[in-house]
């Protein structure tokens, strides 16, 4: 595409249905779509979750880590909540740092068992926080995600249930 000068979705929309399936073939007709809004691809509301996240932008930007810790409890929170609701857990959190120029960092942390409240979650993203500590700029937003997804029986019911099979 950028040999052929199209190097944003603008630039995209400019070309005719014919230009694109001549450059493109069958593919034109997808690009041709894509950029007037219109995808006929199959909604798959029932694929397989990869991650859940939350993530909140601030009102105000944050240059204490102090405050910027304890933003992330309740992100911590809901994303557990979630897996709780679901009856899923985890093994890899990622915090998302975004600055207040825009740019983001990432960091991530896997452990070899998947976690089993949303304390684990907040204590995992504090350390990862405080490694990019002192913020290079003012921080704009936080989030927290779990990921390396696993079908969650909690260890107190699976002790449960193994009692109650154990009773019958």
């Amino acid at each position: 595409m950028h040999r052929l000068g199209i190097e944003t979705g603008a630039d995209l929309k400019a070309q005719s249905l014919a230009f694109l399936t001549q450059h493109f073939g069958k593919s034109g007709l997808y690009f041709y779509g894509i950029a007037r809004g219109v995808d006929n691809r199959q909604v798959r509301p029932d694929r397989v979750r990869k991650s859940v996240g939350a993530e909140d932008t601030f009102s105000e930007d944050i240059n204490d880590l102090d405050l910027a810790t304890s933003e992330l409890r309740p992100l911590a929170e809901k994303v557990w909540g979630y897996c709780v609701a679901r009856a899923f857990s985890g093994k890899t959190v990622t915090v998302k740092i975004k600055y207040s120029d825009f740019t983001q960092a990432t960091r991530s942390r896997t452990t070899a068992l998947p976690f089993v409240n949303g304390n684990e979650i907040f204590e995992v993203a504090t350390g990862l926080l405080a490694t990019v500590y002192p913020f290079k700029r003012s921080v704009r937003l936080l989030g927290v995600t779990l990921s390396s997804l696993t079908q969650d029986r909690h260890r107190d019911n699976d002790q449960d249930q193994s009692q109650l099979d154990f009773g019958m």
